[in-house]
Order: C-alpha cells, then sequence, then structure tokens
C-alpha cells in the first residue's frame, strides 16, 4: 500500500505544482486576520484581563494556524467532486490501487499544503511581529496542525463522496464551519474571565476549541500534561474517527 500512496500523493502533487496559486489563495484570509486584526488585539491582550498567558503573538499566530487547516482542508472536496463529476473515481474502479490509498495520498498532500502555509504565516509573524516561541514548540504546533489537516481532509473527502453536489456542499461546510470557527476561541479566545458562563460552557464542548489550546500551549513551550493532554487525545480521536471515516467512504464508492 506505501507504494500506491505515494503514486497518489504524487499524481496530486504534480497537480498542485502546476497552479501554485493555492499557496497564497487558501493563506489570504488567515493572513489579513494577522496583519489587520493581530495588531488590535496588543492593546486588549495588556489591559484585559481573561486573555490566556503569553503576548498577542503567541496567542493569536498558533490560533491563525489553526485556522488555517480547520479552513483550507475542509474545501478540499470540491476536488473530489470534480474527479467524479469528470469521470476519475469512476476510472479509479478499474485499477489495482488500494481504495485506502486514494484517499491517504491526497490527505498527505492536504497535509503538506497546510505545512507550508503554517510556516510561512509563522516566518512573517517572527519577522514583521517579533513572535518568539521555542523551536521545540513551533515544531510540536506544526504537527499539530499535519493532523488536524488530515482529519478535516479526510472529512471533506468522505462528506463530498456522500453529498454528491456542488450546492449542498459548501452550504453545508459554511454552516457548521462559521460556529465552529467562533466558538473555538480562535479570534478572541474564550475564557471564564472574558465570556459568560453560558458561552464558555458551549465553548468547551467544541473539540476545536481544545486543539487551539494545546497549539496555544506549544507557542508558549508548556509542554505539561496539563497543557496539552487534553487537546492533544481529542485530536488523535478526531483524526481516527475522521480517516475511518473517508476510508470507508472511498471503499464503498471504489468498490
Amino acid at each position: 500500500m506505501p507504494r500506491d500512496v505515494w503514486l497518489i500523493f504524487r499524481r496530486d502533487l504534480v497537480l498542485s505544482l502546476r497552479n501554485p496559486a493555492w499557496i497564497f489563495i487558501q493563506i489570504m484570509q488567515p493572513l489579513l486576520y494577522l496583519v489587520l486584526f493581530g495588531p488590535l488585539m496588543e492593546k486588549m491582550v495588556a489591559n484585559t484581563p481573561g486573555f490566556p498567558p503569553g503576548d498577542v503573538w503567541q496567542i493569536f499566530t498558533p490560533a491563525l494556524i489553526v485556522m488555517i487547516a480547520l479552513f483550507g482542508s475542509s474545501f478540499v472536496g470540491f476536488g473530489l467532486l470534480a474527479d467524479y463529476r469528470n469521470g476519475v473515481i469512476e476510472r479509479l474502479r478499474v485499477t489495482p490501487v488500494s481504495r485506502v490509498a486514494l484517499l491517504l495520498g491526497k490527505v498527505l498532500l492536504n497535509a503538506l499544503q497546510a505545512l507550508v502555509q503554517a510556516i510561512l504565516l509563522i516566518t512573517l509573524a517572527v519577522l514583521a511581529f517579533d513572535l518568539r516561541a521555542p523551536v521545540g514548540g513551533v515544531v510540536l504546533g506544526l504537527v499539530i496542525v499535519a493532523l488536524l489537516s488530515v482529519t478535516m481532509a479526510s472529512a471533506s473527502y468522505a462528506l463530498a463522496l456522500t453529498l454528491k453536489s456542488e450546492e449542498a456542499f459548501p452550504a453545508l461546510l459554511n454552516a457548521v464551519l462559521l460556529p465552529v470557527l467562533l466558538l473555538s476561541g480562535i479570534l478572541l479566545p474564550i475564557t471564564t474571565g472574558l465570556a459568560p458562563s453560558w458561552l464558555y460552557t458551549i465553548s468547551r464542548i467544541n473539540p476545536f476549541t481544545h486543539v487551539v489550546e494545546a497549539e496555544r500551549a506549544s507557542f508558549r513551550g508548556e509542554f505539561t500534561m496539563d497543557a496539552l493532554f487534553t487537546g492533544s487525545v481529542v485530536l488523535l480521536a478526531l483524526a481516527a474517527l475522521a480517516v475511518f471515516w473517508g476510508t470507508r467512504t472511498f471503499r464503498r464508492e471504489n468498490a
């Protein structure tokens, strides 16, 4: 199966390299948040009680990196829908390529794309806004981003193949992703010192809240069990469920 995964990965990588504009298109939204919204938070972090530890860039940059994986990887199902309409999925049914490899090859490329965009955003934050984060924490943060990208891409492909509709797919994603964005504390951290109790309680139900907190902890260099355990467990569970859903859907569609 590793050879099949590599073949699918290489095919999609070649197609991506022919149109490298994806690097800048997908990173544009978090980049604008970093440049235009980040400076507004500096005085808020300094003068408003309830923010998590760290300076504004240790709070905001890791959250935007999560945003890259969350949103960038959630819409990759559009490409699969195009393949489905053009008969690519139908042709793959007669090949000996592993059905699991069809998914894994694609999601690994999506993880690579998210990593490239995350590295670009971190580099800008370091050079332009004096982001200070330990190297080990940044590496751990990139691992979290890659795993989250695999999770969201797997779910996106599975959802696309389940719906098979270019109209229903974005409508459902937007309905889900907007509350996820607001409740995960990406733009503004949701803490007991800032949010009313009912909003804080709802945010704790959102699994991506814990992933964002783990990402922020890694950028602060907090490698303790309390800082990373919950977010890591939640992310691993989400990844396992998403990959299972994706592989099952690919096997069914390519049986």
